[in-house]
């Protein structure tokens, strides 16, 4: 699949603000499914500072500051993106769950030692008693580790009610529990969180999800949304994801932009202004299929 993908975020102010200093991680990064065509970041006003680097967990991560006042500010990421399918893994065939805390600390490689740093707590997914209590039924002594991951997250999108009205990003994985309540980014931070409080290393997947109008509607000019999801670390195979809000494997819908331990690594943008008064903020996001022509015979 190809698709072009506009995010566009509108920042407005009751009162000129003189200078802000931002970040943002809104330009996808290439996978091994994923390949980048084309990527670019516009900013209104013209930025006096800006420049783009790698985070620490490779993610295309821009900075820029507007030095000038301004009443609002519009930030628009334009990405063209080809998403090629994965083959599906055999959960049966992974190794038993209890058995990977383990293998992460016997075997030395790259990969396990990069997977190592995502068993420790983060700010928005940190492990509990609770948590480890509600993961426990899908992990039997024995039951392989990818199938065990998979029953949670039907049990996430089964059990638990996406309602954008309940939370915010700072409405605590206890809360979201206790009222079985919240949006994807809420699910992703369970899934990990649950993950980590029984030893598997887990991390926070952000990026877009391609979506369909309802039947017999054409689809509205920014109705999409960002996505979120989160991905297990098993060994032999890598790194598995998985989206607990469609109870689903990830494919070629699903476009990433970055990842990181938790929400907070990969904040599409975020920053510190110069100002006061109230702001209004607006997002839209349009993720268009485009078409592909097929290789001539």
């Amino acid at each position: 699949m190809r698709y072009a993908i506009r995010h566009l975020t509108r920042y407005r102010y009751d009162n000129a603000i003189s200078l802000c200093h931002n970040e943002a991680h809104l330009l996808p990064r290439g996978t091994a499914s994923q390949r980048v065509l084309s990527a670019r970041l516009t900013v209104v006003p013209h930025p006096a500072e800006r420049h783009e680097r790698r985070d620490f967990f490779g993610n295309r991560t821009l900075y820029f500051s507007v030095e000038s006042a301004h009443k609002e500010m519009l930030v628009t990421a334009e990405s063209r993106v080809e998403v090629h399918p994965t083959p599906p893994s055999d959960a049966d065939a992974t190794p038993p769950w209890e058995l990977v805390p383990r293998l992460l600390q016997s075997e030395r490689t790259e990969p396990h030692l990069d997977a190592a740093q995502y068993l420790a707590d983060s700010p928005y997914a940190a492990r509990s008693a609770e948590l480890l209590a509600y993961a426990r039924p899908s992990f039997p002594e024995g039951r392989p580790v990818l199938e065990a991951v998979t029953d949670l997250m039907g049990r996430i999108y089964t059990e638990l009610t996406y309602d954008p009205h309940f939370t915010t990003i700072a409405t605590p994985l206890d809360e979201v529990l206790e009222h079985k309540r919240g949006v994807c980014q809420d699910f992703a931070h369970l899934g990990i969180a649950c993950l980590r409080s029984l030893g598997l290393p887990a991390r926070y997947v952000s990026g877009y999800l391609e979506t369909d109008p309802p039947p017999g509607q054409e689809k509205l000019e920014g109705a999409d949304a960002s996505h979120a999801w989160f991905a297990v670390f098993v060994p032999a195979l890598g790194w598995v994801e998985l989206d607990p809000t469609n109870n689903q494997i990830p494919g070629e819908r699903h476009i990433t932009v970055a990842w990181g331990r938790d929400f907070g690594d990969v904040t599409p943008l975020k920053g510190v202004m110069l100002g006061s008064g109230e702001h209004a903020l607006e997002v839209g996001v349009d993720v268009v299929r485009e078409k592909v022509e097929a290789p001539a015979a």
